[in-house]
C-alpha cells in the first residue's frame, strides 16, 4: 500500500488526555505505519492522563511522548476516519468521512484500577476498526 492510499485515524475526546491517547497509541502499536494515527481534542488538557500511560505501560504500550493537541477542522478533513469517544457536537462534520462513536467512560480523575477496563475495551475497538480499515482499503 502506497502512503497515497494510507488511510488515515483521528480520535478524538474532550481532553485527549485518556480515551483518544490510549485509542491512538494501541492503533499505532497494531497497524505500524499502515495507518496514518492522529488525536485530539475540543478542550485538551495540560497533559495526558497518568492513569492512562500506567495503563498502557501495562499493556506494554509507551504513551509518555504523547501531548493533547486541540482539534481543528484540518484535522478532520485530513482523516479517513474519524473516532468520537465522548465530545458530542465538537466535532466537525464532513461529506466522504467515516464516523465512529465509541461510549466509553472517561477516565478523568480516575484511578489505574478503572482505567484497566477502558482500556481493555479500546483495545478491542481498536481491533475491529483494524479489521474494518483492512477489508475496505486492501
Amino acid at each position: 500500500m502506497s502512503d497515497v492510499a494510507k488511510p488515515s485515524v483521528l480520535f478524538v475526546c474532550v481532553h485527549n488526555a485518556g480515551r483518544s491517547q490510549i485509542a491512538a497509541g494501541f492503533l499505532t502499536h497494531f497497524a505500524g505505519d499502515r495507518i496514518e494515527v492522529r488525536s485530539a481534542g475540543s478542550l485538551p488538557a495540560d497533559q495526558v492522563n497518568p492513569a492512562a500511560i500506567e495503563a498502557m505501560a501495562e499493556a506494554g504500550i509507551d504513551i509518555t511522548k504523547a501531548t493533547p493537541k486541540v482539534l481543528t477542522a484540518e484535522d478532520v478533513r485530513a482523516s479517513d476516519y474519524v473516532i468520537t469517544m465522548g465530545c458530542g457536537d465538537a466535532c466537525p462534520i464532513f461529506p466522504g468521512k467515516t464516523y465512529l462513536d465509541w461510549q466509553l467512560d472517561d477516565p478523568a480523575g480516575q484511578g489505574i484500577e478503572a482505567v484497566r477496563p477502558i482500556r481493555d475495551e479500546i483495545r478491542q475497538h481498536v481491533q475491529t476498526l483494524i479489521d474494518e480499515i483492512r477489508a475496505v482499503h486492501t
